[in-house]
């Protein structure tokens, strides 16, 4: 890499990713600076990070703790904002590298396209921004000439079977899952799991959100649709395969017969420090892999009869234009209500589902469409549940 150091904002910088990202940066100092922080809500975290990393700017979504982040703040040189708005108005400072996008959900997307067109590389842990809007952003990346470069560990894994690679010679993409706490439980096990159990992820550590996801296999269903983005691919060209250990994060097939797989630990620092050094590997310390400590590698097909959301993300793929933005709001919606409490594991999928047979389709949306489906599909899905009965059960 060249001697300049980059400067990286951070979207989300409390989560799961982005406190990783952080933890990337400070090993690596002389590479990367924290030029932008910014968080949802949780201000103390904020304020810790913002103190010992000294960003120029950073940013608290919830306007109600702004007053606490500034005074915290007023002894550094750090210009506090609040709302969304600055989030997308400072993407395109011009001192900006990379945006490390890390914010759960549909919050990303407008973001993500403002930094786009200010021409900023894009190192993509929001999912959902390409899972919505998926056509935009693939266009707008083009129209301007920058990098989307994926942070998820199997996209990153995609990614880098793939350098070097005449992407036309995709036979297949194989997205391995770990199962999650779930794997291999009944529809009757499932009726009564609570929210405790499904945030008892096997393998990862991440933000509440995802570890649902993965519990009910939505996050898989998400990457597929991603993927589909990502890699110029088609849905019958994606499979998904569980893969327990989760040390196969991903694999590619090509149109020869020959696969290469990325393996390693399920440390997600790895491919968030990929993505902000690309194309270049610097050295780390992070634990190494060994094959004798992991002598049984495992795979099986996915449960979709037990877990029906990763066939509802297929679905969505293949009828296309604004079903993807519709399954992403109901999964928020839903994933929010069985954290809340309100519905139960297995209602998550049915609500998704009404969504998808309720909310109008649109064939090829516009952001406009996309922006009003978003709308639209929550306040329904919203009020779907209220009328459920109390920690509904059917599916």
């Amino acid at each position: 890499m060249d001697n300049q150091v980059k400067n990286i904002a951070i979207l989300g910088s409390t989560g799961s990713i982005g406190t990783q990202t952080l933890d990337v940066i400070r090993w690596n100092s002389n590479l990367f600076r924290a030029f932008m922080l910014t968080a949802h809500s949780n201000a103390d975290l904020l304020i810790s990070q913002a103190i010992e990393f000294v960003p120029e700017y950073a940013i608290i979504c919830d306007q109600s703790k702004y007053q606490q982040v500034k005074d915290s703040l007023a002894h550094l040189p750090i210009q506090v904002m609040d709302g969304h708005q600055a989030i997308i108005d400072l993407v395109t400072h011009p001192d900006i590298a990379v945006v490390l996008t890390a914010m759960v959900g549909f919050a990303g997307l407008e973001p993500t396209i403002a930094a786009i067109k200010a021409g900023k590389d894009i190192a993509l842990a929001n999912k959902e921004t390409l899972v919505v809007a998926g056509d935009i952003i693939t266009t707008l990346a083009k129209q301007h000439g920058i990098s989307i470069l994926p942070v998820d560990s199997e996209h990153s894994a995609i990614f880098q079977c793939l350098v070097g690679e005449d992407y036309q010679t995709i036979e297949k993409l194989i997205i391995t899952a770990s199962g999650g706490p779930f794997r291999g439980r009944s529809l009757d096990f499932l009726a009564n799991v609570t929210r405790e159990d499904a945030l008892k992820h096997p393998n990862w550590v991440m933000g509440a959100k995802i570890t649902i996801d993965s519990a009910s296999l939505m996050n898989k269903g998400l990457e597929v649709i991603e993927a589909k983005w990502l890699f110029d691919i088609e849905a019958d060209q994606i499979e998904v395969v569980v893969h327990p250990q989760s040390i196969v994060h991903s694999l590619v097939q090509f149109r020869d017969g020959s696969i290469k797989a990325q393996l390693g630990l399920p440390d997600m620092k790895l491919p968030i420090q990929y993505a902000l050094t690309y194309p270049e590997r610097v050295t780390t310390n992070f634990k190494r892999f060994n094959f004798m400590d992991y002598p049984n590698l495992t795979f099986e097909k996915p449960d979709t009869d037990t877990f029906r959301n990763l066939n509802l993300a297929y679905t969505a793929l293949k009828q296309g234009g604004n079903m993807p933005c519709i399954i992403n709001a109901a999964n928020e919606i839903a994933v929010a209500g069985f954290l809340n409490g309100n519905i139960g594991f297995l209602t998550m999928s049915g609500v998704i589902e009404e969504c998808m047979q309720q909310i109008n389709f649109i064939s090829t949306p516009t952001l406009a469409d996309y922006l009003n489906t978003d709308k639209e599909t929550r306040i329904f899905a919203q009020n779907y549940i209220k009328q459920l009965p109390s920690k509904a059960l059917q599916f």
